[in-house]
């Protein structure tokens, strides 16, 4: 039965990170690309860790599993944030296309507290 976890577990991980890689090539903008790099990869990842962890019996092998899938699940966010605040500021995001533009009202107050 845990075979077949695994397997299912596996073969979704597996889909999820194809579909991110697929979407980094195929998506128009920068901040559409850097968000389909981030949540699927981390996923799908994630999965096949918990699948390789089903499969294996040593305990810091699932020590060493778990770790490595909460230092991705920590850092894939944050440096995706940060890419895209980089993006945000260099001028290579389009910014007719954002809904909601929360960083010009911070950056606008950031140019007014280096003025004074």
């Amino acid at each position: 039965m845990s075979d077949l976890v695994a397997g299912a577990l596996l073969l979704v991980g597996a889909v999820l990170s194809l579909t991110a890689g697929i979407g980094l090539l195929r998506f128009p903008t920068l901040l559409s690309r850097l968000h389909l790099g981030a949540k699927p990869q981390v996923i799908g990842m994630v999965l096949t860790l918990v699948a390789v962890g089903l499969r294996t019996d040593a305990p810091l092998d699932i020590g060493i599993l778990a770790l490595t899938g909460l230092f991705q699940l920590v850092t894939g966010p944050v440096a995706a944030h940060m890419i895209g605040r980089g993006a945000y500021r260099s001028g290579l995001v389009r910014r007719d296309l954002l809904l909601t533009d929360e960083l010009a009202d911070d950056l606008a107050d950031d140019r007014g507290q280096e003025s004074s």
